[in-house]
């Protein structure tokens, strides 16, 4: 089981807690776990990225075992204690200002 940790106002669209669990087979990819979220959660489809090109949301970041993905191929597989559950993949509400 994949864990993935998702900013509040995400939280409250798919009425759902802090974490949630998705069930996958396969190389464990951004792309994988963005897919599988969607098709669990058809609200959040569109929210984390654009309908069409797949492109992360400006103000929406990726981190996986500490580390800043949101720039990184969504295709490339995630380090293993995502992929087994030890870790949270990360949904980031970025923060801007002046």
């Amino acid at each position: 089981m994949i864990r993935v940790v998702l900013p509040h106002h995400l939280r409250n669209l798919a009425k759902v807690g802090a974490e949630v669990s998705l069930d996958l087979s396969g190389v464990v990819s951004i792309d994988a776990i963005l897919e599988a979220l969607e098709a669990q959660y058809p609200n959040l489809k569109g929210t984390i990225r654009d309908h069409t090109t797949k492109i992360r949301r400006p103000f929406l970041r990726f981190f996986a075992c500490g580390e800043d993905l949101s720039n990184d191929p969504t295709d490339t597989a995630l380090p293993d204690a995502i992929a087994n559950g030890a870790e949270p993949f990360l949904i980031v509400g970025a923060i801007a200002g002046g």
